[in-house]
């Protein structure tokens, strides 16, 4: 079925119905929802080439991803792009994803940005005075960030989920178990969401009269190896912790392998609580003793992401909203008072 079958059969003008389906907001929400039902149930897809052509918009997202050497594809990016894609694909939208030198994205940016090949970007991972988002907003190309910068003078869209209140939580009932000797294991300390989760455990420290030691910190990339020898270094210094918080499940695989060879045992030695993206395959239910968590989804976050991108590209939503989400503390058996 074509354009003009289909606007025939539902009594509307050609126009109507590509506005409709490309999600102009002139377009009340009955009519377009009547659209879409019989686009789908008549297999109805519109021609790409046509559509940029009538409504100038190319349908695609795009995404900046670094490459190199360096650069590892993180289980965490997979799951993120999991939602994302989810969305995108139930609202006819595509995601491009252009390659760049890990320590020079904004050359990359420029060119996506002159081709015009797509009407949206996302930006992941932000980091203090963040370089990549000041650009965008320069260069006008609609986006969204998922996280946070800090230390820009201008406001911008993002979606971020509150780790410092996540993480000051987790502290905090550690410190009112009596725990005295806390360690973090955190993610790179030049990204936000790692000096978020270290700002919310140092304030849930202070507030027992207890300070985060250096010495009690290890920031590193959130792989089982690296929270295995984390947690190695940590119990080998002279103030072992009796419990640590890991900012990831896949680095709490790491930091449980540690503490078995060290003979130690969850929670009668150690106490522990990871954060949570619920992984489909790795559950903290399934941990030899279930973990206690701080938790929220990143494939959810993915998939709204995708929706307010696409409200962006249809001009259902402009501005520079943020939103950040709370994040549950789910309390599991990892977590007991202090040992004696």
């Amino acid at each position: 079925m074509n354009l003009k079958q289909l606007s025939s059969m539902l009594g509307l003008s050609q126009t109507t119905v590509s506005r409709a389906l490309n999600g102009y907001p002139e377009v009340n929400e009955e009519t377009r929802r009547r659209v879409a039902d019989a686009a789908r149930r008549h297999g109805y897809r519109p021609n790409p080439s046509a559509r940029r052509l009538a409504t100038g918009k190319a349908g695609m997202i795009g995404y900046v991803m670094p490459t190199g050497a360096s650069v590892d594809i993180d289980p965490h990016f997979v799951e993120f792009l999991s939602g994302l894609g989810d969305y995108a694909r139930s609202h006819e939208l595509d995601l491009v994803l252009s390659p760049a030198e890990a320590d020079d994205e904004e050359t990359t940016y420029r060119r996506v940005a002159a081709a015009k090949n797509v009407d949206a970007v996302y930006v992941s991972v932000p980091v203090p005075n963040d370089p990549r988002i000041a650009l965008l907003h320069q260069l006008g190309l609609p986006f969204i960030v998922h996280g946070r910068s800090e230390g820009l003078d201008f406001a911008y869209p993002y979606i971020d989920i509150d780790n410092e209140g996540a993480f000051h939580e987790a502290g905090r009932l550690l410190v009112q178990l009596g725990h005295r000797r806390i360690a973090l294991i955190n993610g790179d300390e030049r990204q936000t969401f790692a000096i978020f989760r270290e700002r919310g455990a140092r304030r849930a420290l202070a507030g027992g009269g207890l300070e985060l030691a250096p010495s009690m910190i290890r920031s590193v990339q959130m792989t089982e190896e690296n929270g295995y020898l984390s947690a190695r270094s940590l119990l080998e210094g002279e103030q072992a912790p009796t419990a640590i918080l890991c900012s990831s499940l896949i680095m709490a695989l790491g930091v449980s392998r540690a503490l078995r060879e060290a003979g130690l045992s969850v929670p009668d030695d150690v106490s522990l609580i990871a954060h949570d993206d619920v992984f489909p395959w790795l559950k903290p239910e399934n941990f030899p003793v279930p973990l206690s968590t701080t938790r929220s989804s990143i494939r959810a976050a993915g998939a709204r992401i995708a929706e307010r991108l696409a409200a962006r590209i249809s001009g259902l939503e402009d501005g520079s909203r943020g939103e950040v989400w709370p994040v549950d503390l789910v309390v599991r058996g990892s977590v007991a008072g202090v040992p004696p």
